[in-house]
């Protein structure tokens, strides 16, 4: 066996399978086990330590062995370890034991009194290997009729529909949050600083040329009053960024060019300019526009306030 795997495909066989048999029992999560835990690294190296050990011992005891023998007894070794693998004795026993074959010479007890035109019949058995595999395949077939007929588990295409339906709900539930899946009515208005410099930026970059660097409007409308074309608001300005303005004569589809999460702040940038009255700007456009699911505005307490302030007064 020492022909065909020899010193330098057994070590690294050996440490191959250990090294896997450790990162299947270890759990390390996203890491492997051995930069992980610095304590199974240990154990790796001592196990190539006494894997190497083990074979220089027994290069040892084999010197020392060759050193006992005869001459005879060295040439007859030299034979078994230099036959083909399929005339040693390991082969032989393990093909002897799945198929049972008899020698030629044998043939004569195994024939049968059965005669045909002189064709005669031996009475072989059925290799193991064969009636064991039979023997399995029953054994599966009633655990399958079991399992599938009679308890009612889940059969390929059972388990494949739920997997699709748990997958469709996991999808649904990532397009909740996913930035780049966002659409007109998930966005949201963005206030904090990061992602208002983050839209200017894209809006210097593409927006200007029709817009202005202030929003004034040039090509485009007027982006600092409050009359818009198509609607203001986050979700209209979004929607108007993603789908482009009136077919013919309004702005292009930016969506192609800029992902739904920089849309959102583009759009919040916009929003930003709301009031700034930039030098210049161009004549207002459009409707002005109010967002009627916005809360009542403190302007219709107002007139209440001062009602009351006067009846004080008169009191």
């Amino acid at each position: 066996m020492k022909k065909f795997f020899p010193v330098y495909v057994r070590v690294p066989v050996l440490f191959a399978i250990f090294f896997m048999a450790v990162e299947f029992c270890v759990d390390s999560g996203d890491r492997p086990a051995f930069i992980k835990y610095p304590m199974v690294s240990v154990i790796l190296l001592l196990f190539l330590f006494v894997l190497i050990a083990m074979e220089m011992v027994l290069k040892a005891t084999n010197n020392i062995l060759n050193t006992l023998l005869t001459e005879e007894q060295r040439k007859q070794k030299e034979i078994e370890e230099n036959q083909p693998f399929t005339e040693s004795a390991f082969y032989k026993g393990i093909m002897q034991k799945l198929t049972r074959s008899r020698k030629m010479e044998e043939e004569g007890e195994l024939m049968m009194d059965h005669d045909y035109d002189g064709i005669k019949e031996l009475d072989n058995v059925l290799p193991p290997w064969w009636v064991y595999l039979f023997y399995a395949c029953i054994a599966f077939a009633f655990i399958y009729l079991i399992k599938f007929h009679v308890l009612g588990h889940d059969d390929q295409k059972a388990e494949y529909e739920k997997e699709m339906a748990e997958a469709k709900i996991a999808v649904e539930e990532y397009k909740k949050t996913a930035p780049d899946l966002m659409d007109k009515e998930k966005v949201t208005l963005l206030t904090d600083g990061a992602s208002l410099a983050a839209g200017k930026a894209i809006f210097e970059t593409n927006c200007v040329a029709c817009h202005r660097a202030d929003g004034g409007g040039g090509i485009g409308p007027n982006l600092t009053d409050d009359h818009w074309i198509l609607g203001g608001g986050i979700k209209n300005v979004f929607n108007t960024i993603m789908e482009g303005g009136r077919d013919g004569k309004g702005m292009v589809s930016w969506k192609p060019i800029i992902k739904p999460s920089d849309i959102q702040k583009v759009a919040s940038y916009v929003l930003s300019l709301q009031g700034t009255n930039p030098k210049d700007g161009k004549a207002a456009e459009g409707d002005v526009w109010k967002d009627d699911s916005a809360p009542a505005s403190d302007a219709a307490a107002k007139p209440a306030d001062s009602a009351k302030v006067a009846t004080v007064a008169l009191k």
